[in-house]
């Protein structure tokens, strides 16, 4: 059953957390957001496939498989975002999306507006980002 959205319409914290408004609120947000990635890559795919210059200078080869190196990291990091969206929108299907992974509690509509791929709450995200830097320390 697909939720009809009111034009413009914003999730607002005077309404249920994750009622079915918001819950296709963010799935269209993660969809577009998927849709533009895809295009975006298409594009790259595109461009590299038209690229295939010989440069007779070193220094332009150069610059030019740096720029292809970048861009390929770059899409390679698309990729990884397009596997968490897929995981946000299966979170939307089973009901857990919108709530921390560690402690329950939700996350926050600003947070989620933010970051709709986030599975924790500010408080927890901050206590793991602490962890990882008395790790990398040692």
């Amino acid at each position: 059953m697909v939720t009809r959205l009111p034009k413009g319409y914003t999730p607002s914290e005077k309404e249920p957390f994750m009622n079915a408004k918001q819950k296709e609120f963010f799935r269209r947000k993660l969809l577009a957001w998927r849709n533009d990635i895809i295009q975006e890559t298409k594009e790259t795919l595109n461009n590299l496939q038209k690229e295939v210059v010989n440069f007779s200078d070193l220094a332009d080869r150069a610059s030019s498989e740096t720029d292809r190196s970048l861009e390929l990291r770059a899409r390679d990091r698309q990729r990884k975002l397009i596997s968490k969206i897929d995981e946000a929108l299966s979170r939307i299907d089973d009901g857990s999306y919108g709530y921390c992974e560690e402690t329950g509690e939700n996350i926050g509509l600003k947070r989620l507006i933010a970051r709709p791929i986030a599975t924790l709450s500010i408080d927890s995200q901050e206590r793991h980002e602490r962890k990882e830097k008395v790790y990398r320390d040692d």
